[in-house]
């Protein structure tokens, strides 16, 4: 994995692909989940389970014997434990992980809000090669006070045969789908989102199994993605660099959904 260092000035955060088989060998299924619409960013906007690196990962990460850098290790910390408070769903976890200890995991994490309390309490440890590293975007904008350096992952359910449950705070609903129906739901209204998501599911729409998506990710070096804005025949348009894997690299400023 190749990331670029930590530019200066944004909010380090962390989110996850979680995938699922789909049905009768269809395409897989993807988590995703309508954040409230009283939330400061992308209120309202269909998202990936995630959110902000809180110093309590990055005190974990200081403690874990691992080959990834300390900052990374914090980072897939982050989504680690936001996946098990937003969904109940137990990811990047080894040891007696079953629907009665996830669900009891996640009332614990709710109370101490860190994730080393509950690896000690329910005799876990961390599992990082459960996660591939996929994209890291950071819109910098001077006019925007809190702008996210955000990490994206991909993760693998198998059979999908599990529970999840909305937190009721942060988020409104939670939904499995595939990334084209991610796509024609947002078409329609039915959903809205953001430009990095949308860039990402069109990115994810392009693979017929996690298998596929995971070699690509690997195949194509983590950069950081900042959007750039160019002129398109008088009319202004967002973009990004074209060799970083995605199958549209942009789209006019007037249609961009604002978080």
């Amino acid at each position: 994995m190749a990331n670029d260092p930590q530019p200066a000035d944004g909010i380090p955060a962390a989110t996850v692909v979680i995938f699922r088989d789909g049905s009768e060998d269809g395409p897989p299924e993807i988590l995703m989940t309508v954040r409230s619409k009283t939330m400061v960013f992308a209120g309202g906007m269909a998202v990936f389970p995630g959110g902000r690196v809180d110093d309590a990962d990055f005190e974990l990460a200081r403690s874990v014997q691992g080959e990834l850098p300390q900052d990374e290790t914090a980072h897939q910390i982050a989504v680690v434990r936001e996946t098990l408070e937003e969904t109940g769903l137990a990811i990047g976890l080894v040891g007696e992980v079953t629907a009665e200890t996830a669900a009891g995991a996640r009332r614990r994490l709710l109370e101490t809000e860190a994730l080393a309390p509950v690896l000690e309490e329910f005799g876990w440890t961390l599992d990082f090669d459960q996660l591939t590293p996929f994209a890291r975007w950071f819109p910098k904008n001077e006019r925007i006070p809190r702008v996210y350096d955000t990490r994206f992952y991909l993760a693998n359910l198998g059979t999908g045969a599990v529970d999840i449950a909305v937190d009721n705070s942060e988020n409104t609903h939670l939904f499995w789908t595939t990334a084209k129906g991610a796509l024609d739901m947002a078409e329609t209204g039915e959903i809205k989102l953001i430009f990095p998501t949308r860039r990402n599911i069109e990115r994810l729409a392009l693979f017929g199994s996690y298998g596929e998506a995971r070699q690509q990710a690997r195949d194509i070096p983590v950069r950081t993605i900042t959007p750039f804005m160019t002129e398109r025949d008088g009319e202004r348009w967002l973009e990004i660099d074209a060799d970083l894997g995605y199958p549209v690299t942009g789209e006019p400023l007037e249609s961009v959904a604002r978080g």
